[in-house]
């Protein structure tokens, strides 16, 4: 006879991949409902595809999972954004307002003397105004994640990243991420220099994949894939603004893939 007062097995956790969208730093809200998840632990990950900044989530939730559970995949999350802002928060992630993000008021952002500079600045090679290659994403990378553990764990991961002169999409998985490689993926070609691995130059994965959905297409993944996107793909309003108007090609740019 059941016991009245025995308290209701928990509910089987659903076994699932994630698909986790690049946006910059949008991503702080994808880490939201990422913990969120987490905290409700009703979802068994088996695989992340990812990239962009959505592949620093999904490293750093997998090496959160392999050192303690969900609660170390929240923890593993939340050193990881703060880390980033520690670097320079939203502006390390390349807004394309990153030149006018620091004024708050809309008057001198219309002034045409100031909308000159910003064309002026926004027309530099990272190669002219980042000659030394300095990445603040570097050192928020290595101190949040534990690479080893990535590579370890069962929880199988996909970074896309773009190769430049071949104009293809790479698949990066578990042996193979490193710092360079989430790197490669979250690599905006305006702010950043191209980053390379194995001899080839790569850009961010969002271009051709974001995210790469074909590898979950494997008999032995879950069916059932939970995409986190981040670029809005409807605007009420056209853009009218310099900064706006690049914003907006951005998040089509970025969703066409998925489109």
């Amino acid at each position: 006879m059941r016991n009245p007062f025995r308290r209701p097995d928990p509910p089987a956790r659903a076994p699932v991949c994630l698909a986790l969208q690049g946006g910059g730093a949008h991503g702080a809200f994808q880490w939201g409902v990422l913990d969120r998840l987490l905290e409700a632990d009703v979802l068994d990950i088996r695989a992340v595809t990812a990239s962009s900044a959505g592949a620093m989530n999904g490293a750093a939730l997998i090496s959160g999972l392999a050192a303690d559970g969900p609660e170390g995949g929240r923890a593993a999350l939340d050193k990881l954004w703060r880390e980033i802002n520690q670097s320079g928060g939203r502006n390390v992630f390349g807004d394309s307002n990153i030149w006018t993000a620091a004024f708050g008021g809309g008057w001198l952002k219309d002034n045409p003397l100031w909308r000159a500079g910003e064309t002026l600045a926004l027309s530099l090679s990272p190669y002219e105004f980042n000659p030394f290659n300095l990445n603040p994403l570097d050192r928020a990378l290595k101190a949040a994640i534990d690479f080893e553990a990535v590579r370890a764990s069962p929880i199988r991961l996909f970074v896309a990243a773009t190769a430049v002169q071949r104009a293809r999409s790479r698949i990066f998985t578990n042996p193979e991420i490193t710092d360079r490689v989430l790197l490669a993926s979250a690599c905006l070609p305006h702010l950043f220099q191209a980053v390379e691995i194995d001899g080839e130059d790569y850009w961010d994965g969002g271009y051709l994949a974001n995210p790469p959905l074909w590898p979950l297409f494997s008999g032995d993944l879950p069916k059932d894939i939970l995409l986190l996107p981040l670029n809005p793909f409807r605007r009420d309003e056209t853009p009218r603004k310099p900064g706006e108007i690049v914003d907006r090609l951005n998040e089509i740019a970025f969703n066409a893939p998925l489109t």
